[in-house]
């Protein structure tokens, strides 16, 4: 399936449910950076909890086409959820808020229908093993750019070639692995309406 532009004509509110330590909050800004290189609008900003490794994280990402984003507060009624962390899925309500048009865009080994039964999930959903791609291109399970291209795959937000520069800029030598990484999920990312 090719990628759901969740808002063609506006704003589109991302929330991203991370682990401390995963790059939630770097993949947020990366896709901010990513949509302003593109001449959009676009904010991105975390929320901690306990501020610790491991500890569960959000982040938030705003991008509008049309006009400069005023509000900087929280995001309550997001178009998508992006979930770092599948064990998340257990302990946080990520699909709080989401509207009902909305994308959870999730790093799981399992299956789609998997995650729609034993999590009563019924909106859009795509899902990547981002952990297995992290691991083989980068060593170590850090899912945040192989996320990040499972999310512009589900929902075409920014082009894949838009964030070739702030993850170089961000990543240094190691930016072309990173990319590699955001790459092969962009392709391995299935999406189910």
């Amino acid at each position: 399936m090719e990628a759901k532009l969740i808002n063609t004509t506006g704003l589109t509110e991302i929330r991203w449910h991370g682990r401390g330590g995963q790059g939630a909050v770097t993949s947020a800004e990366l896709v901010a950076q990513a949509a302003i290189n593109e001449g959009k609008y676009a904010q991105a900003f975390p929320a901690f909890g306990a501020e610790r490794r491991g500890a569960p994280v959000v982040a938030f990402v705003r991008i509008n086409s049309n006009e400069p984003i005023r509000v900087r507060a929280e995001i309550a009624e997001p178009d998508v959820v992006v979930v770092l962390d599948p064990g998340l899925l257990r302990i946080v309500n990520v699909t709080l808020g989401l509207k009902a048009n909305g994308m959870l865009v999730v790093n799981t080994k399992k299956q789609a229908e998997q995650i729609r039964k034993e999590f009563s999930i019924n909106c859009s959903l795509a899902t990547v093993d981002a952990t297995k791609i992290a691991r083989e291109l980068l060593g170590v399970p850090i899912v945040n750019t192989s996320m990040v291209g499972a999310l512009l795959r589900a929902t075409g937000v920014v082009r894949l070639e838009s964030l070739f520069e702030p993850l170089r800029q961000r990543f240094g030598r190691l930016a072309e692995r990173n990319i590699s990484a955001m790459k092969k999920a962009h392709e391995e990312t299935l999406v189910k309406e």
